[in-house]
């Protein structure tokens, strides 16, 4: 189940909380891997909201193996969504169905065994849960303390929540049809219509992901231990110098009485920290994704192929932390543009000028440099991927 919208979690810009991340992967991407690799998963439904498709697509590109699942749209509650998971999967055959959230990731393959061995012992459904430990208050609209629950009996409900298939489609068919919408959980559902539920010991570890502190204390459980992915990557470049009216360095225009000879608008700082990017992500390099033969980039400003870079770096989970180009160039003089240029790195990277370096020296007249045949370029790029590493 994630379909819902996580309002109790903050933040709303950062989206659902089952599609944040935590120890380097979104929620549901943890939760998800446990049943691809239990090895009594026959089919997986995934109900979620409409809007979220492209955060799904993403989020199964974090699961081992990519998995093959189906995919469900849920309703305005957490009900009607279940319904329609358990719809998609009427005509599939299957006899036993398990229901979880997908904001509780830190179950096992014991537990899930624990509820299936109750499902094969004959169990209609069956609920992991825990013990309540905790005294239990009652509290009127004023907040005063009305009276000590008893704990005795009483136990935690988590899921995922098992049971036969043909009976809670059929439980879920009668909800709707007759209207009663206000059932917290599925198996109270079960109850209603008169199925015994089972209980099984659940886990401590099993929490549901609530509030933002949740997500934040997931986040450093799952990365303790983990080294920070830093990487780094280097570029260069060089073009010819011909005669023309001005040069392009760093998505600046300098006037000059040469100008850089190439296919595109031949940016050769610009040119050597795209493939300084790619480098970071192993993504080849600037010929593998603008080659030179194609006509379409005959003439383009290289800010394309930069923020390209740059994007499927940030696609691979990547956060650029610094820029660093050095020109050698005899001429023009680099010095009164540098400010500009770097405000233009800061531009297409997405970044803070403060993180954004250029930096020139000649060849001290020495080389093809030397003699005003051609400009140089190296870059450096900085990138920090998510996750870490043991």
């Amino acid at each position: 189940m994630a379909a819902g919208r996580g309002e109790r979690a903050g933040s709303p810009e950062e989206g659902p909380k089952q599609y944040r991340p935590i120890g380097g992967r979104s929620v549901i991407a943890h939760t998800l891997e446990k049943f691809v690799t239990w090895p009594q998963a026959a089919k997986i439904v995934i109900v979620i909201h409409r809007d979220d498709e492209t955060l799904l697509q993403t989020a199964l590109q974090q699961v081992a193996d990519s998995p093959a699942v189906e995919i469900a749209f849920g309703g305005a509650s957490r009900q009607q969504s279940v319904l329609a998971g358990l719809r998609q999967l009427q005509n599939a055959g299957v006899t036993h169905v398990m229901i979880h959230d997908a904001v509780r990731p830190f179950f096992d393959h014991d537990l899930l065994d624990r509820v299936a061995a109750a499902l094969a012992a004959g169990a209609l459904a069956v609920l992991p849960a825990m013990q309540v430990t905790d005294t239990l208050k009652r509290a009127d609209a004023d907040g005063l303390v009305t009276e000590t629950v008893p704990r005795s009996g009483l136990y935690a409900a988590q899921t995922p929540q098992s049971f036969r298939f043909a009976d809670i489609l059929a439980a879920h068919e009668k909800a709707a049809a007759e209207d009663k919408t206000d059932f917290t959980d599925d198996a109270a559902i079960a109850e209603w219509t008169g199925l015994p539920v089972t209980l099984v010991a659940g886990s401590a570890d099993n929490v549901k992901l609530t509030i933002k502190r949740d997500i934040a204390m997931a986040d450093e459980k799952l990365s303790a231990g983990l080294l920070p992915d830093v990487r780094t990557g280097n570029g260069y470049d060089v073009h010819q110098l011909e005669p023309g009216d001005g040069v392009t360095l760093c998505g600046v225009f300098i006037p000059h009485d040469q100008k850089l000879k190439g296919h595109s608008d031949a940016d050769v700082a610009l040119h050597a920290l795209t493939d300084a990017l790619l480098a970071t992500c192993g993504a080849g390099d600037i010929g593998d994704h603008f080659p030179p033969s194609d006509p379409q980039w005959k003439g383009a400003p290289s800010r394309i192929f930069i923020e390209h870079a740059a994007k499927i770096v940030r696609d691979h989970g990547g956060t650029i932390m610094n820029a660093d180009v050095s020109l050698i160039a005899e001429a023009p003089k680099v010095g009164p543009h540098r400010e500009a240029m770097r405000a233009k790195l800061s531009e297409f990277l997405g970044i803070s000028l403060e993180r954004c370096s250029v930096k020139a020296t000649t060849n001290e007249k020495i080389g093809f440099v030397g003699r005003r045949e051609g400009i140089a370029a190296i870059a450096t790029a900085t990138v920090v991927y998510r996750g870490g590493k043991v």
